[in-house]
């Protein structure tokens, strides 16, 4: 998912420089999501294993 989200950015930076803005928007959009929900998993990931390890 993070390697999704990173992506999304390359194209979001890509589609910037070649002034597609609407493009570049939505990119930068959905890599926001992306890494928010991949923060999340990680965090919840963190947890999980912490309380396993008592």
């Amino acid at each position: 998912m993070l390697q999704m989200s990173f992506a999304f950015l390359v194209v979001a930076l890509l589609a910037a420089l070649l002034g597609f803005s609407g493009i570049a928007g939505t990119a930068a959009g959905f890599a926001k999501i992306l890494f928010g929900v991949f923060l999340v998993f990680f965090l919840i990931s963190l947890v999980v294993r912490t309380l396993n390890r008592t």
